[in-house]
């Protein structure tokens, strides 16, 4: 349970490639007493058929977010001043909205975050590999950060332009939350 006293929960969200775990890490340096939680980290029961998913509107309470929770949870009854969290859903599931304090968008391009995406994914991968990915992004993939940026930025606190430098998004960042 949060109190006046617990640690402020800063979420950061972007498409996939979009920053967000980069963002964490590097906010959660330059924070004083911050620890940070990555959603990759877990293993979440979800959707089984992500497209599926998606046509059926992404209820984002599909997930059993409750590993993460739990984390969460630890983490407000340590002395902490801020805990961040790489989290794509801001505050969109019910479970895990109460405990989120400033929700923190990075708009990246979605040219920008696939190429990011791919390079981070597919160091090493054939040129095969690479193409397939690429047309299934053209042929569905696309249409599930389109509507990230339908759900998750407009149900954001902060928008930050994901097109710039990793030191400039964190720098954005760190300035909203000084203004906090």
């Amino acid at each position: 349970m949060k109190t006046k006293s617990s640690p402020k929960i800063i979420a950061i969200a972007s498409v996939s490639g979009g920053g967000k775990t980069t963002a964490a890490a590097n906010v959660t340096d330059q924070l004083p007493n911050a620890k940070a939680l990555y959603f990759d980290d877990y293993d979440f029961q979800g959707p089984d058929d992500l497209l599926q998913w998606l046509h059926r509107g992404t209820d984002y309470n599909e997930w059993n977010l409750e590993p993460m929770l739990k984390d969460i949870r630890k983490l407000l009854a340590e002395p902490l001043d801020f805990i961040v969290l790489d989290f794509p859903f801001a505050r969109l599931h019910h479970d895990s909205s109460p405990y989120m304090d400033f929700t923190i968008f990075i708009d990246t391009p979605l040219d920008i975050a696939l190429s990011r995406r791919i390079a981070r994914d597919f160091a090493g991968s054939s040129g095969t590999e690479i193409i397939s990915d690429i047309e299934f992004y053209a042929k569905e993939g696309r249409a599930a950060y389109l509507q990230m940026l339908a759900d998750i930025k407009p149900n954001s606190d902060f928008m930050v332009d994901g097109s710039g430098s990793k030191e400039d998004v964190t720098l954005a960042i760190l300035r909203q939350l000084s203004n906090r």
